[in-house]
């Protein structure tokens, strides 16, 4: 076996967007208070008929369409925006997919991590089964109550990434820096469609979770800072990335390069906060966008609140540039439907979970959209595009 990593990511995102300039022009603000102050420029916004299965499944279709199905018996899917306390998300995937039966699903939630801790899992089972192949889906609807701070933080995506023995993109190392701190700086209670955030203390959970992890992946035998070419962070907006790699860098008395983290932030800029989503968008801008990665070794830093952090490092295959895909990322973005703030805003007060009967209005261009709920359950349907 040569090694096991991530052998293919496809990313998608929600019908609409909002740009932060019409946000400020709104609100009143500076413009550059988005686009420099939190390094954001616009977030995506489902349509009424979008959720994380639906972004989840057309991420996921796009890699089974390119990879088949032989050798997936996993699905793992990680949100920290469940549609249902019980049924995981994967399930309805899964039928959205058409998979075969002999396949294991389930969900994971810690906030923002679930993702990294699904593609942990994966590595684990293909450890056990080299023929196996995993799917791993992470998808999220960031919301926060209107005019507070947390506005502009928002946004929608999911990451679909196939986790493999002998991996097109990245080989996955060994060693693993981790770091859990119970702190308060972000949560969702079960009576709630909108996060709670304590900003300020959300930024130094992050950062301390950042450096705790790489003094831990030290001690378990990781890498030389010098040793790696670029980092791709978790990215709740882009500056919070920043403000950490700053203090890693004065931590293990190396320069700080603002630029080096640059490519990785590219997509996140546009859809916003992704949540367990986040890191793996911007794996695929930092894959699709840099061309100076064959063999070079990488790392990758996830964060949840509440807090778990894990550093984890690997290689980039020398020919992951045969399996670009910007210029779908890029096509992905620019079909989104422009919002003014008044119909961002009216979407967002109509909220996202429901178990009333109810029928959802055709929105969407995606594969696949939410029809609604009948009898308590939801339902969900092919629409024939995409």
């Amino acid at each position: 076996m040569s090694g096991i990593g991530i052998h293919d990511i496809a990313i998608a995102t929600g019908h609409h967007v909002l740009e932060l300039d019409d946000l400020a022009e709104r609100l009143g603000v500076d413009p550059a208070k988005y686009h420099v102050g939190i390094g954001q420029d616009a977030f995506s916004v489902p349509a009424p008929d979008e959720d994380i299965v639906t972004m989840g499944a057309a991420a996921a279709k796009e890699v089974i369409d390119r990879h088949g199905v032989e050798g997936i018996r996993t699905v793992l899917f990680a949100t920290e925006s469940g549609v249902d306390q019980s049924k995981a998300a994967g399930v309805y995937v899964h039928g959205l997919l058409g998979l075969p039966h002999n396949v294991r699903v389930v969900e994971l939630k810690q906030a923002c991590y679930g993702g990294t801790a699904a593609v942990q899992l994966a590595l684990g089972i293909i450890a056990r089964a080299p023929h196996e192949r995993v799917l791993v889906i992470a998808a999220d609807v960031a919301r926060y109550d209107v005019d507070t701070a947390a506005e502009p933080t928002q946004g929608a995506g999911a990451a679909a990434i196939l986790v493999s023995a002998d991996p097109d993109l990245v080989e996955i190392e060994p060693a693993a820096g981790v770091f859990t701190a119970d702190v308060d700086d972000f949560w969702r209670p079960n009576d709630r469609s909108t996060a709670l955030v304590d900003g300020r203390l959300s930024v130094s959970a992050y950062v301390d979770a950042f450096v705790g992890a790489w003094d831990d992946l030290a001690a378990q035998g990781g890498p030389a800072y010098e040793d790696i070419v670029r980092f791709v962070h978790h990215q709740p907006f882009t500056k919070m990335a920043l403000k950490a790699h700053r203090k890693l860098t004065q931590h293990v008395g190396a320069p700080f390069d603002e630029s080096e983290l640059a490519v990785g932030f590219t997509y996140n800029k546009q859809t916003g906060n992704t949540y367990t989503a986040s890191l793996w968008i911007g794996l695929a801008a930092l894959l699709d966008l840099d061309d100076d990665l064959a063999g070079e070794r990488i790392a990758l830093f996830s964060y949840g609140s509440g807090s778990v952090g894990e550093l984890i490092t690997g290689i980039v295959r020398p020919d992951h540039r045969d399996h670009r895909r910007q210029g779908r990322v890029r096509a992905l973005l620019d079909a989104r439907e422009p919002l003014t703030v008044d119909a961002y805003r009216e979407l967002h007060a109509a909220g996202a979970a429901t178990s009333v009967d109810v029928e959802r209005p055709r929105v969407t261009t995606a594969p696949y959209r939410f029809a609604g709920v009948r009898g308590g359950a939801r339902h969900y349907e092919a629409t024939g595009r995409g």
